[in-house]
């Protein structure tokens, strides 16, 4: 049941949100109507699947929320030149922001130089947008994870994030606090992966996020008004 304790409905959520539509099944209108949701409730972001960021670069013209694209999504296995080449691809169809997903298994292996080279060569192919790098938690020792922020803030991105949702288990409040701990303010931190409520979207803020990626934006902030009005 949502509170009416003044962390739970403080400030509107909506800047913090990317709203977020990455299933396999999705379609033409449902990315336009992502879009027109995101515009009408003023999310950050969209996050979209490649194949629709032309669409929703179109869709969203003239409003404030940008077109976040997502690369090596959502395994992390695509190789250097591909991430790269789809990076860059983004970035000129107007990708103001990328999710990219790591190798995972590099960073399993040690190999954190690889991992640091590859964003770092995601971030030069597209210089002017945002790179969020997903370094999914679930599969991650809290040394790894607390080591894998810090490459980040050196290959130049913009924030580290904690999951796919794809994996077996999405953000936890004590990942972004680790994170947000590593990174010490030096780069943002998204949390994504079964954010789904008011609450959940506070906790997570309150933890470090600075922002937060959900496919349960419209309900989040229906949530928000419902106990405002409650007030």
């Amino acid at each position: 049941m949502l509170t009416t304790e003044p962390d739970i409905v403080a400030d509107n959520p909506a800047p913090l949100i990317d709203h977020t539509l990455l299933r396999p099944q999705t379609t033409v209108s449902q990315i336009e109507q992502l879009c027109e949701e995101a515009v009408e409730w003023g999310f950050a972001a969209v996050c979209v699947p490649p194949v629709f960021a032309p669409r929703a670069v179109n869709c969203l013209y003239g409003s404030e929320t940008v077109v976040a694209g997502v690369v090596g999504f959502p395994c992390g296995y695509d190789s250097l030149a591909s991430k790269v080449q789809l990076a860059a691809e983004l970035a000129s169809t107007g990708c103001a922001e990328l999710d990219m997903v790591i190798q995972i298994g590099q960073a399993l292996d040690g190999d954190l130089g690889g991992v640091e080279e590859e964003i770092s060569q995601v971030v030069l192919a597209a210089p002017a947008a945002k790179v969020k790098v997903i370094i999914e938690c679930c599969y991650l020792e809290e040394h790894l994870k607390a080591e894998l922020t810090r490459t980040v803030i050196r290959s130049g991105a913009a924030y580290v994030k904690t999951s796919t949702g794809f994996g077996p288990s999405g953000a936890k409040v004590a990942d972004v606090r680790l994170l947000a701990e590593a990174a010490g303010g030096r780069i943002g931190v998204k949390a994504a992966g079964g954010i789904r409520s008011l609450a959940e979207l506070r906790a997570m803020q309150q933890a470090g996020a600075s922002r937060i990626g959900t496919s349960s934006g419209v309900q989040i902030m229906q949530q928000w008004h419902a106990v405002r009005r409650g007030q």
